[in-house]
């Protein structure tokens, strides 16, 4: 075996030459390995046979090149690396007789070979005179070169000094921008500078980015990007959603200049950017000439037909000569003959020149992407392209963005030469391995012209960034640590220690577990079942290793709250069968650990029993866990409707139950004298009278944490009259949030309502807050999938609250929620109506959706009267509406007045159907005799492609074309003469359409029906009837697309929402 090539196992291409014995070529046979960017790449051939049809199988011989890092990186299958190489069978007598084959591929675990089953014939192989054997040996060779790989370690910056930035999902755009911006040193430098003390650590986005160069210039590995993009506003969805260099980084500056003002770096951006350009017309013929000077950060370069950045910059500055109908307007000089064009002033230190790969093709209606070979050289002399040439107009080749892909997406690389010394190293995300001018340049120029390059069609460059070389010593000025401001250094190393702290506990979270600890406190105040709300109790929080014992919890509780050991006793809250939560003790197991007490869950829930601070003498009550039980005390005032939490009481099996009445009567006040009842708080809805004269151990069944109520029989109160009453309407009680139907960013109000409501009792509580009637109020149910309002809820609805959120689905626990709408008719009234949606389209064009509520045996003529309610018209309008049906952007229908609204049938489709009400135009409410109304749709290309507003238009019979293209262009007053010369007429036929000349008359007999003429005068003929069916004028035009992004269907707008 013979290696060429360096020996570091990191390099970037290696050649391997191996000798195969055919005489022992029987299964499949590989080389030794060739370590190329660490990863192991061998030869395997493998005995094959041609399959060619109609002839005898012949053996050939199969040469892969193969890659399989388990050699080296164990059991992976999650990396990747993109190759090309040159398979070779060496000749014995001259190099140039040397069979080649070429290869591109993306190894990774499932394809980690590729080559060619059918290589060379083995009879040609074996043929003597074609000089590739001897001793029944052969000669193979690889000439692999390989891209730094991903999913298996690579150290970017033992191999390269650099490091590179974690790709969130698709922010190789952002990455390969940043990694520009980042070996910018004076930019870097100015950023370092910018003052963000006291910034949101969340939100500014100068102190996240001045974090991501900190750590591409002090990390050892790859930089996370994550709180950069989070101090942005954006969304996770985001990191998802690629977007384009060149709007992501004029942002991205635009945001950092409007950080920079007002401080010591101000200015910093326009001075290394900002060019300045003049825009002119000048007049060919008369002494006359208009400029204006504007400023641009970056070039953005026609490439289309051109080879060059020289022929690009010829074509920018070529003046467009205005004349005949595009004369120049000179004033004075009136319209005259004139040349408008650009001219360079400035060009700024560090040049950004966008190549325009994505355009928009009218013929396929979308953008594409045009990968054209096209050249940029090293060093970029522009000096004939300024204003006022000097010596010093030449750049030097700074960094090459790389786009991999179509106009729906693909991946960003950045090839950039940090120091200008014709070294260069290609940034690929988190890999940034050493390339070489020929992979960062010519490479990249796209196209195919040279197959030698073995480079995807598809992979070209996409913007370039020049450094002008007398300012290059400033614009690459070096930076070492000391450069940057001590206070961001402390505060980033802080950050990171902070982050190894959490990332640590993050670790060892499987040791540990929490401890929740209340004292009695949260009991106070509380109406409902058990003793708290563990949502809003905010106990204090322990987190305490598994293996601790009761003992060693107890000392961190009792140090923590400021009591002896002994001046405190623990009881674990435990759920019961019966859905409860009430404590149980741990008395006899203060040497068990935490975690078999909790019995293997977490979070552990604790009350804390403490002694009593202004008698702390006195100590803990005596308990005796197999003599006694604790029992917790409520007591409830009837007359308030309240329920208070007294105490807890150890209670023997000989003690009366009676007894706690005097706990009740010392810590309210009662007189002796004053009847009271016990009762047992059992679980949720369920409450049994005790008999007070019983001893505990006469009691069926007495458990730790027994919840008794106390309350007084001689009251009635105002809602309920007994404990077990209060219990049973806490348990029917349900919070509702109702929201405005008509306003999205409503928060809405929320009420608790018993489920046992009627729609009249909830109407009636509803309309109290927001200061309305019942019945001027409408309910809406919520959509299951989306945070809106949904069918409306009949007045009538017979069921009660529980009922109705059963209906669709809400059964949880959770606050439900209802939409409302203020009325201006009796909810009674409006049911009985029936709901039309339709639009109304403005004299303007303008769409405004309406919402009719009409009686179901009303005619047209009503329903319009109806929508009159709801809009506006001008005074010099006809006053009158009518009703059409539109799909698929063609009239369907027109109703006459007198039309049963009930006689409305909507079309099959009807996702693409819509009613439309318009003014009728002054001209069409005076029809002569021989006056009649055609359908006009505008189209496109073909006639099933449809689009705007279709409208009736007023032709007289036997009228000319150009008479009706006059007529019609001033009803278009937003189309200028010169654009609307480009409309063609057609008539449209059953489907056919012939273009109209200008000689063509229009006639009813071409539009209207015989059976319809009978029928009814040719004023009407299209009242009524299924217009669809009939001939219509089409209007062929193109359709302007709108403004698009090059990731048409996925990209939003990049947007920096903080500040």
């Amino acid at each position: 075996m013979e290696t060429t090539e360096q020996d570091e196992p990191n390099k970037s291409s290696g050649t391997l030459v191996w000798t195969l014995d055919l005489s022992e070529f029987n299964d499949t046979t590989f080389s030794p390995p060739l370590y190329v960017r660490n990863l192991p790449w061998r030869i395997m051939c493998i005995p094959r046979s041609s399959n060619a049809a109609g002839s005898e199988r012949k053996p050939t011989l199969g040469f892969f090149l193969q890659c399989n890092p388990i050699d080296v990186q164990g059991n992976n299958n999650g990396w990747s690396c993109y190759a090309r190489a040159t398979l070779s069978i060496l000749s014995r007598e001259k190099p140039e007789n040397d069979f080649n084959r070429r290869i591109n591929h993306f190894f990774y675990a499932k394809e980690n070979d590729w080559g060619y089953s059918n290589f060379m014939m083995m009879e040609e192989i074996k043929d003597p005179a074609k000089g590739f054997i001897k001793d029944n040996k052969i000669n193979l060779k690889i000439e692999v070169a390989a891209d730094a790989p991903h999913g298996v370690h690579w150290d970017s910056k033992k191999y390269t000094g650099y490091v590179g930035l974690k790709n969130q999902g698709a922010t190789c755009y952002m990455n390969s921008v940043l990694q520009t911006l980042y070996f910018t040193s004076q930019l870097r430098k100015a950023v370092y500078k910018m003052p963000t003390d006291g910034d949101d650590v969340n939100k500014s986005v100068a102190l996240a980015l001045q974090r991501v160069f900190y750590e591409l210039q002090t990390s050892d590995c790859a930089v996370a990007t994550k709180k950069l993009t989070k101090s942005f506003g954006w969304e996770a969805l985001d990191s998802f959603m690629q977007h384009d260099v060149q709007e992501f980084c004029r942002v991205l500056l635009d945001h950092m200049e409007n950080k920079m003002k007002g401080t010591c770096v101000e200015g910093t951006i326009p001075k290394l950017l900002e060019g300045k350009v003049c825009s002119y017309i000048s007049c060919m013929n008369v002494d006359y000439e208009s400029k204006r000077s504007e400023s641009f950060f970056d070039i953005q370069l026609n490439i289309k037909g051109k080879r060059t950045v020289i022929e690009s910059f010829e074509d920018y500055i070529t003046p467009e000569i205005l004349e005949g109908d595009n004369k120049y307007d000179a004033g004075t000089y009136g319209l005259q003959d004139a040349k408008k064009g650009t001219k360079f002033q400035k060009f700024p230190p560090v040049l950004y020149l966008q190549l325009m790969r994505f355009q928009y093709d009218p013929l396929m209606d979308m953008n594409v992407k045009i990968n054209d070979r096209y050249e940029f050289p090293e060093t970029l002399d522009l000096n004939e392209f300024i204003e006022n040439p000097t010596d010093n107009e030449k750049f030097s080749l700074f960094a090459v963005l790389v786009h991999s892909g179509d106009n729906h997406g693909g991946h960003y690389v950045a090839y950039i030469s940090p120091k200008l010394d014709g070294k260069w190293f290609k940034f690929d995300d988190d890999v940034v391995s050493k390339s070489n001018r020929t992979e960062a340049i010519e490479n990249n120029f796209g196209g195919s012209e040279d197959e030698s390059l073995n480079v995807r069609h598809c992979t070209n460059a996409y913007m370039l960034v020049y450094i002008k070389e007398t300012q290059k010593d400033d614009v690459l000025t070096n930076i070492i640590d000391d450069d940057i401001p001590l206070n961001l250094t402390s505060f980033f190393e802080e950050e990171k220690r902070e982050e190894a702290l959490r990332r640590k506990e993050k670790q060892e979270a499987h040791l540990y577990m929490s401890v929740e600890a209340v004292t009695d406190d949260p009991f106070h105040g509380y109406q409902g079942n058990d003793l708290l709300n563990w949502t809003t109790a905010r106990p204090n929080v322990y987190r305490v290793k598994k293996e601790s014992s009761v003992r060693d919890m107890e000392e961190m509780i009792a140090d923590n709250m400021g009591y002896q050991v002994d001046g405190l006793r623990l009881w674990v809250f435990q759920s019961r069968a019966n859905s409860t939560i009430r404590p149980a003790p741990i008395e006899n197991e203060r040497e068990k650990t935490i975690w078999e007490v909790a019995e293997k869950e977490t979070p552990l829930k604790v009350f804390v029993e403490t002694i009593d601070q202004s008698n702390p003498a006195k100590g803990l009550m005596p308990y005796k866990r197999d003599e006694q039980n604790i029992i917790f005390l409520k007591y409830f005032d009837v007359m308030t409707d309240t329920m208070y939490y007294l105490t807890h009481v150890f209670l023997s099996p000989d003690s009366c139950i009676g007894d706690v009445f005097q706990h009740a009567r010392d810590k309210i006040g009662l007189p002796a004298n004053v009847p009271l009842a016990l009762y047992e708080e059992v679980h949720a809805g369920r409450t049994d009278e005790l008999t007070p004269t019983k001893l505990l151990g006469e009691m069926e069944e007495v458990f730790d944490g027994d919840i008794w109520v106390i309350q007084r029989t001689d009251l009635t109160g105002k809602f309920h009259n007994t404990v077990d009453d209060y219990f049973r309407d806490l348990n029917n009680r349900i919070s509702v949030q109702f929201c405005d139907k008509n306003n999205p960013a409503d928060p809405g109000f929320h009420v608790v309502l018993n489920q046992k409501m009627t729609y009249n009792e909830v109407a009636e509580v509803v309309a109290n807050c927001i200061d309305s009637e019942p019945n001027l109020i409408q309910f809406f149910k919520p959509q299951s999938h989306r945070d809106i309002a949904g069918y409306a809820i009949k007045s009538h609805f017979e069921g009660t609250l529980k009922d109705l959120f059963m209906s669709y689905g809400q059964r949880t626990k959770s606050p439900k929620k209802l939409f409302y709408l203020r009325l201006n008719i009796a909810i009674s009234e409006l049911e009985s109506k029936d709901h039309f949606r339709c639009t109304w389209l403005n004299k303007h064009r303008e769409e405004t959706v309406l919402s009719l509520y009409v009686a179901k045996n009303v005619t047209i003529a009503e329903l319009l009267e109806e929508a009159k309610k709801q809009i506006e018209m001008g005074p010099d309008g006809s006053g009158k509406l009518r009703l059409l049906e539109v799909y698929s952007y063609r009239i369907h229908r027109v109703f006459s007045n007198g039309v049963s609204y009930h006689n409305i049938q909507p079309s099959m489709a009807q996702q693409t159907t819509c009613y439309r009400v318009e003014e009728i135009p002054v001209e069409e409410t005076r029809l002569g005799p021989k006056d009649f109304l055609i359908p006009v749709a505008h189209f496109h290309q073909t006639i099933f492609q449809c689009f705007n507003h279709p409208f009736l238009f007023k032709v007289t019979e036997g009228e000319a074309l150009q008479s009706v293209r006059a007529r019609m262009l001033e009803r278009f007053k937003d189309i200028s003469e010169k654009e609307f010369e480009k409309y063609k007429f057609s008539l449209i036929t059953h489907g056919r359409m012939t273009p109209l000349n200008d000689d063509f008359t229009f006639n009813s007999s071409d539009f209207i029906t015989n059976v319809d003429k009978d029928t009814k005068p040719i004023t009407e003929a299209h009242l009524d009837v299924f217009l669809h069916s009939r001939p219509w004028l089409g209007l062929e035009h193109a359709l302007k697309p709108p403004k698009r992004s090059r990731y048409n269907y996925v990209e939003k707008p990049v947007k920096i929402h903080n500040q």
